[in-house]
């Protein structure tokens, strides 16, 4: 099917065929052919780079030029919600027919708002949790999305994000049932039974741009699922690196996904031992300058400093504790063809897109504390393979795993290769997920009765495989608990949620967290601190997951718990009556420790060396502390706890910059964060109106600051920029950069 035969607007044709796109690929014209284009509801079922997001972006360019309607892009995660606004960013030069253009809007955060700025927006990019809280607040513009698209939709079968975003939908359905919903993912068994419950039309196809070829590497000989067979050569005694300079020897890239974080860093300093020696001088001298840009960006940490050091010799490694500027930052150059090789941990699969021309599977066992060692499912085997093959560059892409022996090779071809992905299925019917959104249908006021409430429920996935009368039990006693914690209450046949339940269900955290902060704010501690704070949010439910305690600092954190013992709001659990819980109760306590040196401006180096705490884990852990610091601020507000009031709003700031109290004035500044304001401050710039008092040239030579931000910085506060001084340090400036240059 060719562009221009679409029915959609020539505005659209003709973007798509500037940007090289004259014929659609199969599964998109299957889909197109099936409806998809005429507002029914769909599931897309193709690999990975077979086109989903053309036809996502056909549908929603079709409701909002054609039919006035609003267009909601749902992801799982931040990363891909950034990637997809990005994407849609070719058709804001669209003109609709009141002249406005197409507009995109993103929100991936701030969960305590209907965000009525956007309204305004045509096509909206966002994350299935905050699409779950902008329902929870009922955001009005929400009753006039017209179509929402449901990416990744084989993730209803993870436990964690799986619920919220079949709860949306179920909402979304439930609020308006001429919506139409277009689902995609790359790896579905039972699409059917998913199509059955959105009542959609649905296209299964293995078609992909690339053709994909799967196979075991034994020794040095890769056995594929066809029967056709090729050796390698054999460089080294490691067959992962030799598979690794064979695709580099023929211009292409690789991709190994390892077990572990440690093995990631581990495989790819063994890689980059010999792909230095295969980069060109050009290629040389642009890692260079990357190098210095990772080391340049955030905080420098032995992590980073080790990034920099692989990325010269044209490899690198990616996990979720680098710092997200680091991942970025990697994420283009492998994208840009300049890394050759990247290791990265199998949550990369399930995140952005990054082919390769070969994939390697090192490991296809994971570890698990308490289980030991188990074989990853058929379906994360699927999508990590589905990454070979990059569409425009590679006539096929390979996505190999390693066998040891030749049984071991029967097993792998027989339980990964030749198999299909299991089955998706609702991970709904848990009472401590459940119970947030059995809340929320209530506080929301989508239903006020037992009847309404199994009425929703009913809409669901989990319903849908099996019966709402499955999770009845759990429903009554769910509805018992709330209405036991003040969160609920009954009125004759109909159910209400309190103030308290309605804020509860609003700040978008779980209910037992609510239940924690209120009975720990009934009983204060003798000494209130920010330490006490802290370990409050890391006892909620909520800080998921603790920092637990390696061997090795069981006694130092048990000593340091002792030492906060009166500042504590919940009492430490008594070490040999409960091992497991005084455990967990340490890991609070190192939680606790962790945000609190944070506070106290320790670095990130040595955060990492204290307590092992990764950048990527520590942002989250910062962002997790913000948002259950606000809440309990919220909470302690409703419920009359006005003397924590001025510590929380504190905590929160602190938390948020990671920086004393003392520097708060000086990182509001526009680019000026927690390592410039202690620099400022100890040069004796200890308030705004010192920094606007001073000479720009006396800012602009100290460390990290330089002409430009120390001209932003001044214009900040209210001071005055003479333009011959400027002009002075510019020129003054050019100069010292050319004579480094020089040099």
């Amino acid at each position: 099917m060719k562009v221009t035969e679409l029915q959609v607007p020539e505005q659209v044709k003709e973007i798509l065929l500037r940007t090289g796109i004259s014929e659609l690929y199969p599964p998109q014209a299957e889909a197109i052919q099936a409806g998809v284009l005429d507002g029914k509801n769909f599931v897309l079922a193709s690999p990975t780079a077979s086109g989903k997001t053309l036809i996502a972006e056909l549908c929603s360019l079709k409701h909002v030029l054609e039919r006035n309607g609003k267009a909601v892009y749902l992801t799982p995660l931040r990363a891909l919600a950034n990637e997809k606004f990005d994407e849609f960013q070719k058709y804001t030069a669209i003109r609709k027919a009141n002249g406005k253009r197409v507009s995109i809007g993103i929100s991936t955060g701030d969960f305590d708002s209907s965000d009525p700025w956007l309204e305004k927006y045509d096509i909206i990019v966002t994350t299935n949790e905050k699409a779950d809280s902008l329902l929870r607040h009922r955001a009005r513009w929400m009753e006039d999305i017209s179509l929402i698209i449901a990416d990744e939709v084989h993730l209803l079968n993870e436990a964690e994000r799986g619920p919220t975003l079949e709860v949306v939908l179920a909402r979304l359905m439930q609020i308006n049932p001429a919506l139409q919903i277009l689902a995609l993912s790359a790896t579905i068994n039972n699409v059917e039974e998913i199509a059955a419950w959105l009542h959609a039309q649905y296209v299964i196809t293995e078609w992909r741009p690339v053709t994909l070829k799967e196979g075991i590497l034994l020794h040095e000989e890769i056995q594929y699922r066809d029967g056709d067979a090729r050796k390698i050569d054999k460089k080294t005694a490691n067959p992962v690196i030799n598979l690794v300079l064979n695709t580099i020897k023929t211009d292409g890239q690789a991709l190994v996904f390892t077990s572990t974080r440690q093995n990631s860093v581990t495989w790819a300093k063994k890689i980059a031992d010999y792909t230095a020696e295969a980069l060109s001088k050009p290629i040389k001298r642009a890692l260079e300058h990357e190098a210095e840009k990772i080391l340049s960006a955030g905080e420098r940490t032995r992590i980073s400093e080790s990034l920099a050091a692989l990325v010269k010799c044209g490899a690198a490694f990616h996990h979720a504790g680098l710092a997200g500027v680091h991942r970025r930052i990697i994420e283009d150059l492998f994208r840009q063809g300049k890394i050759k090789a990247l290791t990265a941990t199998p949550t990369l699969a399930f995140g952005v897109n990054l082919p390769a021309r070969t994939v390697i599977i090192q490991d296809y066992r994971r570890w698990e504390p308490s289980y030991g060692y188990y074989p990853i499912s058929v379906l994360e085997y699927k999508q990590m393979a589905g990454r070979a093959g990059r569409p425009k560059y590679d006539k096929a892409g390979e996505a190999v795993l390693l066998a040891k022996t030749a049984d071991e090779a029967d097993y792998l071809m027989n339980s990964y290769v030749l198999a299909h992905p299991e089955r998706i299925w609702s991970r709904l019917a848990v009472e401590r997920i459940i119970r947030s959104h059995m809340l929320a249908t209530i506080a929301s006021d989508f239903a006020h009765t037992e009847n309404g409430i199994y009425e929703f429920f009913a809409k669901t996935f989990y319903a849908h495989q099996y019966d709402v009368k499955a999770i009845k039990s759990i429903i009554a006693k769910i509805l018992r608990y709330l209405y036991d914690e003040e969160m609920l209450e009954v009125f004759s046949n109909e159910i209400y949620a309190t103030r308290l339940g309605k804020r509860v269900s609003e700040l978008y955290i779980d209910p037992a967290t609510a239940v924690v902060i209120r009975e720990a704010l009934r009983r204060r501690p003798e000494s209130l601190t920010e330490f006490s704070l802290l370990h409050l949010i890391a006892h909620t439910p909520d800080m998921e997951p603790v920092m637990r305690p390696h061997a090795r600092e069981i006694d130092e954190v048990a000593i340091r718990m002792e030492e906060h013992r009166e500042e504590l709001f919940i009492e430490p659990p008594a070490e040999w009556e409960d091992r497991i819980a005084y455990e967990n109760f340490l890991g609070e306590i190192k939680t606790a420790l962790v945000l609190h040196s944070w506070i106290e401006e320790t670095s990130e180096e040595a955060l990492l060396e204290r307590f092992g705490v990764q950048p990527g884990d520590l942002y989250k852990t910062i962002e997790n502390a913000k948002w259950l610091l606000y809440a309990t601020h919220e909470l302690g507000r409703l419920l009359g706890h006005t003397e924590i009031q001025p510590l929380t709003a504190e905590l929160i700031e602190r938390v948020t910059k990671g920086v004393k109290k003392e520097l708060l004035p000086i990182v509001k500044l526009e680019g000026i964060g927690r390592v410039r304001g202690r620099i400022l401050y100890n040069a004796g710039y200890k308030t705004l109106e010192d920094i606007k008092h001073a000479p720009l040239e006396d800012l602009t030579n100290l460390p990290l600051i330089g002409p430009r931000l120390a001209k932003k910085i001044k214009e900040q506060v209210g001071g005055f920029v003479k333009k011959e001084a400027w002009e002075k340090l510019e020129k003054t400036a050019e100069w010292r950069q050319k004579s480094l240059a020089d040099f």
